[in-house]
């Protein structure tokens, strides 16, 4: 498993259009089969913060992620309401084994 952990922050009045096309991304994200969890995440007391916690089957997952539709409708839709560009970090998973995701 390869775990993603993508930062956004968002122009204060775009937070509901970044939220509602991140929603509708991830929705879609997990239907994918190299995707085993997409969770959207806002920061307690800074609306304007998520974490999209992205977690995928093998490395090839995450390229094969940014060919779909969704995912670059998402990309161009979101681009011009972060108020930085995003971030990310890979981890790799400890705990639990990868087979019981």
């Amino acid at each position: 498993m390869l775990v993603v952990h993508v930062h956004v922050h968002v122009v204060p009045d775009q937070v509901e259009a970044f939220r509602a096309a991140t929603v509708a991304n991830a929705s879609a994200s997990v239907r994918e089969p190299g995707i085993a969890r997409f969770d959207v995440l806002q920061q307690d007391g800074d609306p304007t913060r998520f974490i999209l916690v992205e977690v995928y089957r093998d490395e090839g997952a995450p390229a094969r992620h940014k060919e779909t539709a969704h995912y670059q409708q998402w990309r161009d839709a979101v681009a011009p309401m972060m108020a930085s560009p995003r971030t990310s970090v890979r981890l790799a998973n400890v705990f639990p084994a990868d087979d019981a995701w």
